[in-house]
């Protein structure tokens, strides 16, 4: 921990910069909002594919990351390369909210990012498991962005699942302070911009939160991985309601041949408010799956391996069961609509 937060506790440091992180995060996004620079910044206008009526600023980067960056640098040093790695991508990001960019692009950016952290800081396995590290990481970059679509649910998958990293940093049998303070700078930035965020939204993440956020996921989870603090199940079930949703989506868009980049409205998320569920309902739902799931990750740390991956195959097939019930929903939503007559 770094020498100017020696005098506190470890749990009372975490908490610190949580809460200032949260205080700052909002302060600024007040400040966008109130004197309309929010709007000029970059704007989500509506289309047929979207969830929401109202044109709606796409600012939550420019208060989630600079704290997050800011904090990083401050209280976790070691951390420097994974806080430079999110600034570039969140500008690559914000040029792409406010002009648009090609999709290799955009792509060529979350490469150079992943491929940057892991040859400066390799773990000691061989090389087509850093390749397959390498993949995972990109997918969780781009799933967080497929995932920014309804109000609360971005920002709050970043507040529970960061706050298990920062847990198991500190629980974990090779604690990391400095991964836990780095963890709890994105919870409180998470917990700042809910505020604005969480339904009826008058913020929406953007790309250029959305995409930082998905990189750091990857790269502290990597990061706690390589220094044996978790392991390498454990971002994963930390956010794997995230992961399962996007995956099965692309996994079903990919069967019929469709691009996946291109937005749509078939993720789990997406069915569970057009059936009726609303914005604050779906994403309270996701916050109750996730926070089980973190709970019995964290309870399984210092259990044994075998117990460790018989609980992960057991919340895989939960999962899938609930991906399941949201289909059966989902098919009786539709049923529902094509019965009632025209007017």
């Amino acid at each position: 921990m770094p020498i100017y937060l020696n005098w506190l506790p470890s749990w009372t440091a975490v908490l610190f910069v949580a809460v200032m992180a949260a205080l700052v995060c909002a302060a600024i996004l007040g400040a966008l909002l109130k004197t309309g620079l929010a709007w000029r910044l970059a704007t989500d206008i509506p289309n047929d594919r979207s969830l929401h009526v109202r044109p709606t600023p796409r600012v939550g980067g420019w208060g989630i990351v600079p704290v997050c960056i800011a904090a990083i640098a401050w209280v976790a040093p070691g951390l420097w390369l994974v806080a430079a790695c999110a600034l570039v991508l969140a500008a690559v990001s914000q040029i792409d909210d406010r002009r648009g960019l090609p999709a290799r692009v955009r792509f060529a950016a979350h490469f150079a990012a992943v491929v940057a952290l892991l040859a400066v800081y390799p773990a000691a396995t061989p090389w087509w498991a850093l390749a397959c590290i390498a993949f995972l990481m990109l997918w969780l970059v781009n799933l967080y962005n497929f995932m920014d679509g309804a109000d609360g649910l971005a920002g709050g998958m970043a507040l529970f699942g960061f706050g298990g990293y920062a847990l198991a940093a500190l629980m974990s049998a090779h604690p990391a302070p400095e991964l836990a303070l780095a963890c709890a700078a994105v919870v409180g930035a998470a917990a700042g911009f809910l505020l604005f965020n969480f339904h009826p939204a008058r913020i929406f993440l953007g790309d250029a939160g959305s995409i930082p956020l998905g990189f750091l996921a990857g790269a502290l989870g990597y990061w706690g991985w390589r220094e044996g603090t978790w392991p390498i199940w454990f971002p994963a079930m930390a956010f794997a309601p995230f992961i399962g949703d996007a995956s099965v989506t692309l996994a079903r868009r990919l069967a019929r041949g469709e691009k996946f980049w291109q937005a749509h409205r078939e993720h789990y998320y997406q069915r569970m408010v057009r059936s009726g569920m609303g914005h604050a309902r779906t994403a309270q739902c996701w916050y109750a799956v996730m926070l089980v799931g973190i709970m019995l990750a964290l309870w399984a740390l210092d259990r044994s391996i075998a117990l460790q991956w018989s609980l992960v195959s057991v919340w895989v097939v939960i999962l899938v069961l609930i991906g399941a019930a949201i289909d059966v929903r989902w098919r009786r939503f539709q049923t529902t609509v094509s019965e009632q007559p025209e007017v």
